[in-house]
């Protein structure tokens, strides 16, 4: 299979000087910009991922009508959260 080339984006001379510094040994601009792109791509799967699994549970709870009121719950946050508190100043 042929490789592709990414499209060229325009910097600030500025920013592309930061670039080049932050090369570790013999890591090329090309490479570094290849990783960060790798990088992103994973990251926004991730996070879609986790929205998608997200907006299930919520139809899953919703289907179920077993959902905890937004107040309950954030009382027993609240109360997590002093009971913590107390717990570290002791």
């Amino acid at each position: 299979m042929k490789t592709a080339t990414i499209p060229p984006v325009r910097v600030d001379p500025a920013f592309r000087e930061e670039m080049e510094q932050s090369l570790q040994g013999s890591e090329t601009l090309a490479a570094l910009v290849e990783v960060s792109v790798r990088n992103e791509i994973e990251r926004r799967k991730t996070q879609a991922e986790f929205v998608r699994r997200g907006m299930a549970a919520i139809q899953e709870t919703v289907a179920r009508n077993n959902g905890i009121p937004a107040a309950e719950m954030i009382a027993e946050l609240k109360q997590m959260l002093a009971a913590a508190r107390q717990r570290q100043q002791a």
